[in-house]
């Protein structure tokens, strides 16, 4: 929860003054709506998250699997820019705040005030927490999340108290309430209400924690002491995610509501605006104020602290969703698994991003607010896609979602412009990669069944018995066709007469079919067939050329003996055949797999032989 909570709790360092700067006196208000959706919109959709995806990959895997072929993972990809934007603007926003906390501080020299500077030292000393290992983020979450609450409820619990004992605050607050003008008119509370729901999408950072609470999921302990069923234990990490989720969103709201009610009611209105001494740190503020400086100066060193660790939680999300999706599409190099190339590709991104935005709070958060929302949204729709008979009940809370993701959009386009940067971005390196890594061997291991194993043995006993020196393992590649005998009696000789093959040897045949292209690797799964005395080899992959290097290979491993594959002669326009195998993973076999074998393989004397005839 502490991991989590890095991230969600932390935005109470910035989420009061936000609100009043969106809503004004009505803030307390449009918080409520903000809590309203915590509890009954965001936590029950992803408490079904949590059991849709018990293993951390959350609402994209959903709909990953939910949305077949090249149309599903567009969406993902699509998705993946989106949280990009979500992940790296938490890194680089608070980060920023913690850079405000730190100006702002009184006993800070005014030499210090280079923001820019400050908040890529922070991003840098994040980072290196990350190049040097996981443990100790977690442990050092906990202390921090701790501290943070505990002098959060001492600042609201204190204020509140004394706001009950000078309710002449309370009138002020009334008075300024009904002269606040909304849409032309003063005192309305209609239109109270309807502005504070309105405004909800400038206060959506309010909303932040429940992707990474799902990210963590992996870190959930299920049942204590000897081991149980798999089955439950992961079902009790999923009841104790909820449990997680749920109580993350009970202190979560206490606070902001608290909060929001101190903000309205005990800050000058002046002081809250851009450029005053309480914008993007309220609670700071009263802290200094109310507290002394000296307790102000501990608060601001636990807020700088969880502010800047915030982007723990960020970066664990973006390990968690990079590694599981890019490289497995092909749409990015292995290097890409590891974590200590993507920390510092991270890294970069953010140092970029804080750059172009002169580490401002308020110039970032209508990008994290999108971020936010469209994920809470897609969240939404994947379980209405994965869970049909809950559709009625889910089809409000994602009306509202998408209602409040495109009005954001509009208002505050910032947040699309970076999120289309990321998509296009991914994208774009994605098809790259994936042209660039097309001769790669893109099996993840072969599976024979009983029948494959014993057509595969008794062919290389019989290959090692006529000739010691060098054994070979003759195959046909066939694409197939009807399947009957007199396929294989045709395609058996011409194999023979064009590649002079002995009549004695015998012959495999081998038939791959194309499954679904857009995955970039599969295992093989060969099944051994008898057709009426012709032996045959058959699986699928999607792509052709690349599944037979990587069985000859594995052939070559198995029985000792060197594969000969033969193929006949693909006529036609090469272009279009290298354009037909990038797409649908088949095209001029023989060749493409003549080139991935060369640099699977390079031990001229050790690679299968290619054959065309």
């Amino acid at each position: 929860m502490c991991l989590t909570g890095v991230d969600y709790f932390s935005t109470l360092g910035y989420q009061p003054s936000i609100a009043f700067v969106a809503a004004q006196f009505l803030s307390p208000f449009a918080t409520i709506v903000v809590v309203i959706l915590t509890l009954f919109g965001a936590l029950p959709v992803y408490n079904r998250i949590a059991a849709l995806s018990p293993h951390g990959q959350g609402s994209l895997s959903i709909l990953e699997e939910r949305l077949p072929r090249w149309r599903g993972k567009a969406f993902v990809l699509c998705l993946l820019g989106f949280a990009a934007t979500d992940f790296v603007i938490t890194i680089t926003l608070s980060a920023a705040d913690a850079t405000a906390h730190i100006v702002e501080n009184p006993f800070v020299p005014h030499w210090m005030d280079h923001r820019v500077l400050i908040t890529l030292v922070l991003l840098a000393a994040l980072g290196a927490i990350f190049l040097k290992g996981f443990k100790e983020a977690i442990w050092l979450a906990v202390g921090l999340v701790a501290a943070y609450l505990m002098l959060n409820g001492l600042i609201i619990g204190s204020e509140l108290w004394t706001l009950a004992h000078h309710p002449e605050w309370l009138q002020t607050w009334r008075h300024n309430l009904f002269a606040q003008e909304l849409y032309g008119q003063r005192g309305s509370p209609i239109m109270m209400v309807a502005f504070a729901f309105i405004v909800f999408p400038k206060l959506a950072l309010g909303l932040s924690g429940f992707e990474t609470g799902v990210a963590v999921m992996p870190l959930v302990r299920g049942v204590d002491g000897k081991p149980v069923d798999p089955a439950i234990e992961l079902r009790a990490r999923i009841d104790n995610t909820r449990k997680l989720l749920k109580t993350a969103a009970i202190i979560m709201s206490v606070l902001l509501i608290g909060s929001s009610i101190i903000t309205a009611m005990m800050i000058p209105a002046e002081a809250l605006q851009t450029g005053g001494p309480a914008n993007g740190r309220a609670l700071a503020y009263l802290a200094h104020r109310d507290f002394g400086e000296v307790f102000g100066t501990l608060y601001d060193v636990s807020t700088i602290a969880i502010l800047w660790f915030a982007g723990a939680s960020a970066m664990a999300g973006l390990l968690n969703l990079v590694p599981k999706y890019l490289p497995r599409y092909g749409m990015a190099p292995d290097w890409a698994r590891a974590t200590r190339p993507l920390v510092s590709l991270i890294m970069l991104i953010a140092f970029f991003v804080t750059i172009m935005f002169d580490a401002d709070v308020d110039k970032q958060g209508g990008a994290y607010a999108t971020g936010v929302l469209v994920l809470m949204t897609s969240a939404c729709v994947a379980v209405m896609v994965a869970l049909p008979l809950s559709r009625k009940r889910f089809l409000p809370i994602a009306l509202i979602f998408v209602y409040t993701t495109i009005l954001n959009m509009f208002e505050r386009p910032e947040g699309l412009k970076i999120a289309s940067w990321f998509i296009f971005t991914i994208i774009g390196t994605s098809l790259i990669s994936r042209v660039l890594r097309s001769t790669e061997i893109r099996i993840e291991g072969v599976d024979y069944d009983d029948q494959a194993e014993r057509f595969i043995k008794d062919a290389a006993t019989a290959g090692r018995a006529s000739s010691s020196q060098f054994p070979a393992l003759r195959i046909i590649a066939n694409r197939p066709d009807t399947g009957h005998r007199e396929e294989y009696d045709r395609k058996l000789a011409e194999a023979r007469r064009e590649h002079h093959l002995p009549e004695a040897d015998p012959v495999l045949f081998l038939e791959i079919r194309p499954s679904d292209v857009s995955d970039f690797a599969n295992r093989l799964d060969v099944h051994g067939v008898d057709i009426d005395g012709h032996r045959v080899l058959r699986c699928s992959s999607p792509a052709i050329p690349n599944a037979i290097a990587g069985l000859l290979l594995n052939l070559r491993d198995r029985t000792d003996c060197l594969p000969h594959a033969y193929f006949g002669w693909t006529e036609g326009n090469p272009i279009a055949y290298l354009l037909k195998f990038l797409a649908f993973g088949e095209g001029d076999t023989a060749p493409v797999c003549r080139e991935v074998l060369r640099q699977a393989e390079h031990v001229p004397e050790r690679r299968p032989r290619i054959h065309v005839g």
